[in-house]
């Protein structure tokens, strides 16, 4: 993770923000909250990310339904590459992840939040600046 990115954080809990925030920082990653999924929409609109880290269960509206709604701009605005959206959640059976896969997500992260799993996955997803 040497490269500096744009990262939209999509988290309802004020802590799990400040904890997720703090180790991106420490990477030198540009790091932009939104609370809930309706916010998510508004700031992908405004703003190129790298990757969306996006929780499940948010009020107003949820990460799976943002993310239906993401994907589905995407394609309507033809980008070439779409924007990596990697799930955050405290739900950890098998197939949350693949509910998560199957609503558009790249890949599945159970909290609590761990910095070297997400260097992990964006080695694997080749997410880079």
């Amino acid at each position: 993770m040497e490269d500096k990115l744009n990262i939209l954080l999509v988290e309802d809990n004020l802590l799990n923000q400040r904890i997720v925030t703090f180790s991106l920082k420490k990477f030198n990653h540009d790091v932009v909250i939104a609370n809930n999924g309706l916010e998510a929409l508004e700031r992908f609109r405004e703003k190129k990310f790298h990757v969306i880290l996006m929780d499940i269960m948010m009020p107003v509206m949820d990460g799976l339904e943002a993310t239906i709604k993401i994907r589905e701009e995407e394609q309507l605005t033809g980008v070439e590459t779409r924007t990596p959206i990697i799930a955050l959640t405290a739900n950890t059976m098998d197939n949350d992840r693949d509910k998560c896969i199957s609503y558009g997500m790249d890949e599945f992260m159970s909290k609590p939040f761990d910095i070297e799993r997400l260097k992990t996955i964006f080695k694997e997803l080749s997410i880079t600046a």
